[in-house]
């Protein structure tokens, strides 16, 4: 790319930024969870005329500018949360219990804000762009693995993945880029413990699944800190807890369901595998038994060097500091099942604290 049209690409993005807040405090008051964002993905449509959209994994779309050949593809995801908004503002959700609280509209507004630039600039571009507006980034099996399994990206010739995430860990101003990974590798769990029942009063007659599952997870930092290596990051969380009717009634049944983030693909075999036997071998000890599913999520979002190296370049000669040190974190990204067809970038646009 030149220096001139990069120039122009920049003080056209400037130029485009109220507008660009006007779309995404629209999208933030009018959220929509996964599977259902076909009225956000239209209000983008809607709002770039000049590109020819296609539908791409049921409620997205793709587009492209720029020259045939190869392409960069741009990523935005379209997705909202299922959390109750509290902050006040004027265009806060008008949809209870459903927020952009991950930052996904302010990343359609600047994807918006680049397309709108190239429009008004009105200069060929060196090579192809195929923006992204991708669904259910929140979900389990996530959006951009449909995205991968339609074949676009090998029909529009992508060569490169490029997304963004806002992040206020990440210093005002300043972008995180780095090289290798920077998300872990995402799968759900669930531990399930059948006991005997029985009353309350008389528990030498039962077989108490909830304090069988209550050392169960009691005890699976251990299982991690013995079969992780203690240099890989890892986590295991457990979010819900489910077991019981009554006060006075021992179940039969406690369940327990949660996340485990790995970066390494044999940590991520091996910690499955402990957590498994810990449940198994904890349950039969205490009379019961125990069953574990895994639901694997995706890959580690692991940063092309190469990509790296030339957008911290393109950003220094901008003036936009680059961080020193990368951000990196146990939080995951779908955008990682690019990396596994295309060489791929995702940057950290700090916001600083909010």
């Amino acid at each position: 790319m030149t220096e001139d049209l990069l120039a122009r690409l920049v003080a056209g993005i400037d130029a485009a930024l109220p507008e660009a807040a006007s779309l995404r405090r629209a999208i933030h008051a009018d959220p929509h969870l996964g599977g259902d964002e076909a009225d956000t993905r239209d209000a983008v449509t809607a709002a770039t005329p000049w590109i020819d959209w296609l539908p791409v994994a049921e409620t997205g779309a793709f587009g492209r500018l720029g020259p045939a050949g190869p392409a960069v593809g741009l990523r935005a995801e379209l997705d909202a949360l299922p959390i109750t908004e509290a902050t006040g503002v004027e265009w806060a959700s008008q949809r209870r219990g459903i927020m952009h609280a991950c930052g996904h509209d302010v990343h359609i507004a600047g994807l918006w804000a680049l397309l709108a630039a190239i429009q008004d600039a009105d200069a060929p571009l060196p090579v192809g762009l195929v923006p992204i507006l991708q669904p259910r980034e929140e979900c389990n099996p996530p959006g951009a693995s449909d995205v991968v399994a339609s074949g676009m990206l090998e029909d529009e010739d992508v060569a490169a993945m490029v997304g963004v995430h806002v992040q206020p860990a990440v210093e005002r101003g300043v972008v995180s880029t780095g090289a290798g990974p920077v998300n872990a590798a995402f799968d759900t769990f669930q531990i399930t413990v059948t006991g005997r029942g029985g009353h309350g009063a008389y528990p030498h007659l039962a077989v108490d699944p909830i304090t069988t599952l209550a050392t169960i997870i009691a005890a699976l930092p251990e299982a991690e800190a013995r079969v992780v290596n203690p240099i890989h990051p890892s986590v295991v969380s457990v979010g819900t807890i489910r077991g019981g009717t009554a006060d006075n009634v021992i179940s039969e049944t406690a369940t327990c369901t949660g996340t485990m983030r790995t970066f390494h693909e044999a940590d991520r075999s091996a910690l499955q595998g402990a957590m498994t036997r810990l449940a198994e071998g904890l349950s039969l000890a205490r009379g019961a038994s125990a069953s574990v599913t895994f639901h694997r999520g995706g890959p580690a979002l692991v940063n092309s060097e190469p990509l790296v190296e030339r957008t911290d370049a393109a950003l220094t000669a901008l003036g936009i500091p680059v961080a020193p040190e990368p951000f990196r974190s146990c939080g995951s990204d779908d955008f990682s099942e690019y990396g596994d067809s295309v060489p791929s970038l995702m940057s950290f646009i700090g916001t600083g604290p909010v």
